[in-house]
């Protein structure tokens, strides 16, 4: 069970969020493994962004630690993760802050 303690010491550590930590999470709405994830972002940043294997396996190991992710199976020889609630908190928050960053761009342009 997630508690309010949890979820405000999460926003305190991981916003604002790398972009490695982003796309992560972004990821893991579908539980995936490392690689897995690797080649979700490189195909949705279309090659923008590439995270190497130590970048990503060392995120996801901070992400454990801190209850953001949890693991989803490990059955096989790949360790599959999807994110907690702490997590998908966490994301729509950042979600949220890189939509008013957006929006506030967009107001300064027009000008």
């Amino acid at each position: 069970m997630t508690n309010e303690k949890e979820i405000e010491k999460a926003l305190k550590t991981y916003l604002p969020m790398t972009e490695t930590a982003f796309y992560i999470l972004l990821s893991l709405q579908t539980p995936r493994h490392g690689y897995g994830i690797s080649k979700h972002v490189e195909t949705l940043t279309n090659g923008r962004i590439k995270l190497g294997s130590g970048t990503i396996y060392g995120t996801l190991t901070k992400m454990l630690r801190d209850n953001v992710i949890e693991v989803y199976d490990d059955s096989d020889k790949k360790i599959i993760y999807v994110y907690t609630e702490v997590g998908k908190i966490l994301l729509a928050r950042e979600c949220e802050r890189i939509e008013l960053l957006y929006r506030d761009s967009r107001v300064e342009w027009l000008r």
